[in-house]
C-alpha cells in the first residue's frame, strides 16, 4: 500500500512537471503581440522632444505621433505604458526588450532597415535647411557654415554626407557640425547665433517657422544621396507580425481619411503615405 501511494504521488508531481513545463514552452513561445493581447498592456518608447509629432504639453504626452499610437492601442484592446526616453537611448531599449515597439518619429535609412522591422510610413521627412530669419542660405552655401542637427538622428548622416559632397566639389565643406541631443536645443543654438543652419525633416521646420517666422525662415532642401525620406516607427525584427499590425492600422487611418485630417491639424497640408517604395533593398 506505501508502495502504491508513493508511485501514485511520483506520477502525480511528473503530470505536474509536465504541465508547468509545458505552460513554460507556450510562454517562451509566445511572441511579442500575443503577450500584449495576453495581458493587455502594451510599452512603448518615445522620444517627446520632436514637435509637433511627439511633445509634452501640460504634462501629458501629445502630438501627431501620440494621435496615431491612441488609434492602435485602442485596436490592441491594451492599456498604454508609455516611456519617454531620449533618442539616442530608444533603437538599443528596443533592443533590450525594454519596450514592445518604438512609437516616435524614426527616420528610414539603410543601416536601420537592416536591423528593425519599419512600420509603413507615417509622414514625408525629406530634409530641409532651417536658417535664421533674413539668411538665404542653400546646401551649397555651407561651405565654411557652422551646422546643427541631433545626434543619432537620421539627418545626422545626411549632414556627414552633405560636407563629404562639399569637400569633394573644392569646397572647405563644413566649418564644424555640432550634434545636439535634440532638436529643440538646435533651434535655440540657431536663434543665439551658435550654429548657422540646422538640418532637420521638412514637417517639423514647415511647423516652427509657421510658428516663430520672426524668427526662423526655410532654406532650400538637402540633398540625400538616394536615400530614404520618410518617417515611420519600428519594432524587432523578430516582431513582424506586431510591425504588420501596426502598420495595417495605420493604412485603415490613411484610407478612411483619418490620418489625412491628422497631418492637417499638427501641419497644416497633408502627405502622401506610400505602400510601397519606402524601404530599401533587403529591409525586413
Amino acid at each position: 500500500m506505501k508502495h502504491f501511494v508513493r508511485h501514485a504521488r511520483v506520477v502525480c508531481a511528473s503530470a505536474l512537471c509536465a504541465v508547468l513545463f509545458g505552460a513554460a514552452q507556450a510562454a517562451w513561445a509566445e511572441d511579442t503581440l500575443e503577450k500584449i493581447r495576453r495581458t493587455h498592456t502594451v510599452t512603448v518608447g518615445t522620444e517627446a522632444a520632436f514637435p509637433p509629432f511627439e511633445f509634452v504639453q501640460d504634462g501629458k504626452i501629445v502630438g501627431y505621433g501620440s494621435d496615431i499610437l491612441a488609434e492602435v492601442v485602442k485596436e490592441l484592446g491594451a492599456h498604454l505604458n508609455q516611456m519617454d526616453l531620449p533618442f539616442q537611448g530608444i533603437l538599443p531599449g528596443l533592443l533590450a526588450g525594454k519596450f514592445d515597439f518604438v512609437a516616435t518619429t524614426v527616420g528610414i535609412n539603410e543601416e536601420r532597415a537592416k536591423r528593425y522591422a519599419y512600420t509603413i510610413p507615417i509622414a514625408d521627412g525629406t530634409p530641409y535647411l532651417l536658417e535664421r530669419k533674413g539668411d538665404t542660405l542653400k546646401s551649397a552655401d555651407l561651405n565654411g557654415k557652422v551646422v546643427a542637427t541631433q545626434l543619432a538622428s537620421s539627418t545626422e548622416p545626411v549632414a556627414r554626407a552633405l560636407d563629404a559632397k562639399l569637400k569633394a566639389a573644392g569646397g572647405s565643406g563644413f566649418k564644424a557640425l555640432k550634434l545636439y541631443t535634440s532638436f529643440p536645443e538646435t533651434y535655440v543654438a540657431l536663434q543665439n547665433g551658435e550654429v548657422d543652419a540646422v538640418i532637420q525633416g521638412l514637417p517639423n521646420l514647415a511647423v516652427l517657422v509657421k510658428q516663430h517666422p520672426d524668427a526662423f525662415a526655410l532654406g532650400g532642401p538637402v540633398p540625400t544621396g538616394g536615400s530614404y525620406t520618410y518617417f515611420a516607427w519600428v519594432t524587432r525584427p523578430q516582431d513582424k507580425d506586431l510591425r504588420d499590425f501596426i502598420s495595417g492600422v495605420i493604412r485603415k487611418m490613411r484610407d478612411d481619411g483619418r490620418l489625412g485630417a491628422l497631418q492637417k491639424k499638427w501641419f497644416g497640408f497633408e502627405m502622401k503615405i506610400p505602400d510601397s517604395g519606402y524601404l530599401p533593398p533587403g529591409a525586413m
